[in-house]
This record gives C-alpha cells, sequence and structure tokens, in this order.
C-alpha cells in the first residue's frame, strides 16, 4: 500500500472511492489512530458500531478462540455462521451471503477454475500432523505401498484428497491402485468405525477419535506433503466497502493475536474447544501436544502463493482439474501492512 500523503480529506466530495478505501485501511492498521491528512491531523478510528461481519466458522475454532484469548469484544457485530468446508465457505462467499471464511489451500483452487467471487488475504499456519492417514488397528498396512487394493476413506477437493494423492504418487501407487471412497469426515469416521474401511486420510478431531477410539494407527501424517497454509477467505464486495474493509481489518489482527495467544495459552483453548465440540479436553491437548509446529496468522508473500499454485498444478496432473488452473489472481495483499504492523 503507497505511503500516504497529500489528499484531499475523507469528507471532501473530491475524495475518490479509491482514497476512501485507502483511509479505511489505513486508519485501522497498526494503531488506532493514523496521520493521514495533509495537515498532518489525526484521524479517529472509524465508528464500526453500525457494521456486522458475517464470518463463517468450523466448530471449536475461531468463536470459541477470541473468547478464551480475550479478543472478542470487538466495535463491530459478528454473525457466526457454522460451516463444517471450505468449500462452503466460498460457497457463500460467492453467493454474497458471507463476508470472511476459511479453509485449506485446496477449494480455492476450484473457485479459481470457476471464476468464484472470492479474495485469499491472508494465511493461519496450523498443525499438520493432525492431517493423517489412518489404518485400523487390525488391518495389514503398515505403509502407503500396503494401501493398493484396501478399502481408503479421503475427503474429495480438501487437504486429504491431496496428500494421499501425494503419498500413494510416492510409493509409486495412484487412486486407480486403491478402493478409494469418497465420504465426508462424519461418514468416513462412521464407516471407519464399522470397519467397512482399512484405512482413511482425514483431519482434525476425527483423526484423533478414531486413534483414542478404535485404535487406528497413523501410517503417515500431512509433514512434507501440505504447505501448512490455510488462506483466510474474503468477500471482494465487503472489501470494497471502506467500513467493512476497517472491520476486517480489526478482525485480522485480533486473531493474529488470538493465534500467537494459544502457543502458550493452548489448555485454556483447549477447555473453550471442548464445550462447544464435546471432544475430551485430554484429546485436545493431546493433538496440540503433538503438533507439528506453533500455531500463527501472516501477511500473504510470494511463497505461499507458489505453494498454491503447486496444489493446482498437481490437482491437473492427477486428472481433478481438465485446464491449467492460475491462482494468481485469487490472491489479495492489500492487508499485509495491517498484519506486518505490531500488535499488543
Amino acid at each position: 500500500m503507497k505511503p500516504l500523503s497529500s489528499e484531499p480529506r475523507v469528507d471532501s466530495p473530491f475524495a475518490s472511492r479509491r482514497r476512501l478505501l485507502q483511509v479505511a485501511a489505513a486508519a485501522w492498521g497498526a494503531a488506532a489512530t493514523s496521520s493521514w491528512s495533509a495537515t498532518g491531523a489525526q484521524a479517529a478510528a472509524p465508528d464500526l458500531r453500525g457494521v456486522t461481519l458475517r464470518i463463517g466458522t468450523y466448530k471449536g475454532l475461531w468463536r470459541p478462540l477470541l473468547q478464551a484469548s480475550g479478543q472478542a469484544d470487538t466495535p463491530y457485530k459478528i454473525d457466526w455462521r457454522e460451516l463444517n468446508n471450505g468449500g462452503l465457505h466460498i460457497e457463500a462467499i460467492n453467493g454474497d451471503a458471507l463476508d470472511v471464511g476459511s479453509g485449506s489451500e485446496i477449494p480455492p483452487v476450484f473457485a479459481a477454475r470457476q471464476k468464484a467471487q472470492v479474495k485469499l488475504i491472508a494465511v493461519t499456519h496450523e498443525d499438520l500432523n493432525n492431517q493423517a492417514t489412518l489404518a485400523r488397528k487390525d488391518a495389514p498396512i503398515r505403509s502407503i505401498a500396503d494401501l493398493k487394493g484396501k478399502r481408503v476413506g479421503y475427503v474429495r477437493a480438501t487437504t486429504s484428497h491431496y496428500y494421499l494423492a501425494k503419498q500413494l504418487a510416492e510409493a509409486g501407487l495412484s487412486f486407480a491402485d486403491i478402493q478409494a471412497i469418497s465420504l465426508t469426515p462424519s461418514d468416513g469416521f462412521s464407516a471407519f468405525a464399522r470397519g467397512d474401511l482399512d484405512a482413511w486420510a482425514i483431519y482434525g478431531y476425527n483423526g484423533q477419535l478414531a486413534r483414542t477410539q478404535y485404535g487406528a494407527r497413523t501410517i503417515k501424517t500431512g509433514v512434507g506433503y501440505l504447505s501448512g497454509n490455510f488462506p483466510i477467505y474474503a468477500n471482494p464486495r465487503t472489501i470494497d466497502d471502506p467500513l467493512r474493509r476497517a472491520a476486517i481489518a480489526d478482525f485480522l489482527q485480533r486473531l493474529q493475536r488470538s493465534f500467537a495467544w494459544i502457543n502458550g495459552n493452548f489448555l485454556a483453548y483447549a477447555q473453550a474447544q471442548s464445550a462447544e465440540t464435546r471432544v475430551p479436553v485430554g484429546d485436545i491437548v493431546e493433538l496440540f501436544n503433538g503438533r507439528s509446529g506453533d500455531y500463527s496468522l501472516a501477511a500473504v508473500d510470494d511463497a505461499v502463493i507458489r505453494s498454491h499454485q503447486d496444489v493446482a498444478d498437481t490437482f491437473l496432473k492427477i486428472g481433478v482439474l481438465d485446464a491449467p488452473t492460475d491462482v494468481r489472481p485469487l490472491w489479495d495483499r492489500s492487508f499485509e501492512r495491517v498484519l506486518r504492523a505490531p500488535t499488543a
């Protein structure tokens, strides 16, 4: 973002819409006030009391996180909407039913192919050890190569689809060599519990419950196969509105502080998660203790975009996409200044 210099006041009839967007973003950036006018006067933080952000969340994630970390007292209203996969978040954003959402790098690949109205404005870094290919405790499976001919569950167009494809290729196999069964996480858990699957590529709480309740064994995790970048999705129409853009900037900073807070306060977060998900606190803490790295939220950079393009190219190679897909237009780096500013 260009530095602010001698520009018309935002209340001037000559201020352009572009200028309004720049001022709103800067005013709610690194500090509560910024020097933004030609006279050097300080602008008060925008009044966001009339703003409502429609934010997609997953059970046990952002909503209890903000509460537990003390970041929930926002100057705008949040209309939380629980949607259990990134594809649904993008569908809602594209249909103008959501302002902010999140998910993995995978759903936006398909969004780019379909030219959906969505932007990716930041990335969170989360645990990759809870993205795993699991085997039933009594199955004769000790490696990915042993999946040949076996019934393997996965969730289509998600991280589990991607890392399973990578793991199979590394072992000289493909989806044609296994009995691949696409299931939702909840249906996959039921199938695994019944013994209808020999192995399961899955993420999150369901994988941990499969281990603790049914003795599932981890064959491989997502480490080395996934980037660890989980984009935050945003509605371009919301970004273009000065006040709602300012609210997004504030929300990103709160979420950034919350992600940093997790690493030293995980028991408190686990208790908040458990209250919402009913997953035992001990299971959640065990996931954290075995994590692949600390949690964080960061600005977009060139490496993030290159990683995302590799996902699109991989899906083309394995036949999931029918044509090359350029993901670069999806990425919006205009919140970089906000996310690189020191936060209290």
